[in-house]
C-alpha cells in the first residue's frame, strides 16, 4: 500500500529536465515504452453512480481468465463531473486513502478482451466494515492442481484461500483483525509465493517485516528477516517471488531495495527450510511488485510511475515510464502479470482500474517482460 500523495508526472519530468542527476541512478538508461496501452480495455461493470476501486492484485490463469482483486468500488459524486470517463483517475481522484470507497465487487474475472466473466460479490461480506485499504495481492500456486486462489488481506491481517471457481472459502490463515508476530498471526501481510516442495512464503510485511515459511497445510514452519537496515533485514516486505537456482527475491518498498536469499537445503527431507542472505540491490525509488524470469527481474515503481529491468546480478538494464496523463494514465502499477502471448496486465491502486499493454511491433524483445519463472 502507498499512502503518500505524489506530484503529477509532468512535474516530475520537468524536474528531471532541470536536474538530470536527480533520478540518474534509477532512470538511466531510460527509453521508450515497449508496449502500447489498450485504451478503455476493461469493461466497466459497476452500477450507475459507482466506478472502479483501487485494483491491487492480478493473476492470469489463461489469456481468457484473468482474476483481479480490487479494494471495493468508488462511489462517484453527484453530479458526476464532465471530465469523468470510466475511472476515478480521470477526475484527478486518488482512491488509495479511501475516497468514495464502498466494499462491493472486490473479486472479479475478465477475459483477454476485458469482458466481465464473473463477479464474486458473494464474498464482499468478508470486507464489510473494514477500516483500511483491505486486500493487497492475489496469487495462485503453479503447483496446485486445484488452482486455489490466495487473497492476501492487509487490513484484516489474514490470508483467504478460495476455490478456483470462487464458490468456497477453503481456509483463512491468521486471526482476523488481530495482528501478531507469532506462529499463527500476521501483521499487515503483503504477498505470498510458492515453492515446488509445497512450502509457501508469506511477505509479512508492514508491521512485522519478516518472511514466514508455511508448509503445504498452511502451518508455520519457520521465518527469516527482521526489522532493520542491515543485510537480511527489512523496513517493509511488499512483494516476493522465486527465481532460478532456488533463490527468493524480496522487495523492500521502504528501504528501496531488492534482497536475494538462497534456499540452501531444499530437498533435504525432514529439515527445517533455511534461507540465507545473498545480496541486496538498490536502485528503485519505491518498488511495489516483482516478476523474475530466467534472465531478468522487473519491478514496478512509483517515483515516477515506471517499470525497471535488472539482470539477475542486480545490474540495471532498462527503465521505461508509464503514461501519466490522458485516457491511458497511470499513477501506480501496484501488481502486474504477463500472459502466454506476451501481453502485460497491470492494476492501478490509486487511479483505480486494470489496464492491458500489448507489445509494440518495433519493441526490443530484450525489454519485454517475460513470464514469472516457475522452479521445478
Amino acid at each position: 500500500m502507498v499512502t503518500t500523495m505524489y506530484v503529477k508526472l509532468p512535474v516530475i519530468l520537468l524536474l528531471l529536465a532541470c536536474s538530470p542527476q536527480l533520478f540518474a541512478q534509477s532512470l538511466d538508461p531510460v527509453g521508450p515504452m515497449p508496449y502500447r496501452v489498450v485504451e478503455s480495455w476493461a469493461e466497466p461493470f459497476a452500477e450507475p453512480g459507482y466506478s472502479w476501486g483501487g485494483n491491487s492484485g492480478i493473476h492470469i490463469e489463461s489469456p481468457d481468465r484473468i482474476l483481479i482483486v480490487q479494494r471495493g468500488e468508488t462511489e462517484l459524486p453527484d453530479p458526476i463531473p464532465p471530465e469523468y470517463t470510466n475511472f476515478p483517475g480521470s477526475m484527478g481522484w486518488n482512491v488509495i486513502q479511501g475516497r468514495g470507497r464502498t466494499w462491493q465487487n472486490l473479486l472479479y474475472v475478465l477475459n483477454g478482451d476485458g469482458e466481465v466473466q464473473e463477479v464474486w460479490d458473494h464474498w464482499d461480506q468478508l470486507w464489510q466494515g473494514t477500516d483500511g485499504p483491505g486486500p493487497h495481492r492475489l496469487r495462485v500456486s503453479p503447483y496446485d492442481d486445484e488452482r486455489r486462489v490466495w487473497v492476501v488481506e492487509e487490513t484484516g491481517h489474514v490470508i483467504y484461500i478460495f476455490s478456483q471457481d470462487g464458490q468456497q472459502l477453503i481456509r483463512m490463515l491468521g486471526e482476523k483483525n488481530v495482528p501478531g508476530s507469532d506462529r499463527v498471526r500476521f501483521g499487515k501481510p503483503q504477498d505470498v509465493t510458492f515453492l515446488p516442495d509445497g512450502h509457501v512464503l508469506v511477505a509479512d510485511g508492514l508491521e512485522n517485516a519478516r518472511v514466514v515459511v508455511l508448509n503445504a497445510d498452511g502451518e508455520y514452519i519457520t521465518e527469516f528477516g527482521s526489522r532493520g537496515e542491515e543485510p537480511g533485514q527489512f523496513l517493509s516486505v511488499h512483494a516476493i517471488a522465486t527465481g532460478p537456482d532456488d533463490r527468493v527475491y524480496v522487495v523492500d518498498r521502504d528501504a528501496m531495495n531488492v534482497q536475494v536469499f538462497q534456499y540452501s537445503n531444499r530437498g533435504q527431507s525432514g529439515e527445517v527450510p533455511e534461507f540465507e542472505f545473498v545480496d541486496r540491490w538498490h536502485g528503485p525509488d519505491f518498488p511495489l511488485d516483482i516478476i523474475v524470469s530466467e534472465e531478468y527481474f522487473w519491478v514496478t515503481d512509483i517515483r515516477p510511475p515506471k517499470v525497471m529491468q535488472f539482470d539477475l546480478e542486480g545490474n540495471h538494464v532498462y527503465t521505461w515510464l508509464l503514461p501519466g496523463e490522458g485516457p491511458t494514465a497511470w499513477l501506480e502499477m501496484h501488481s502486474f502479470a504477463v500472459d502466454g502471448e506476451g501481453n502485460l496486465y497491470g492494476t492501478d491502486n490509486q487511479y483505480a482500474r486494470p489496464q492491458k499493454l500489448v507489445p509494440r511491433a518495433d519493441a526490443n524483445p530484450e525489454h519485454l517482460i517475460q513470464r514469472q519463472y516457475v522452479p521445478q
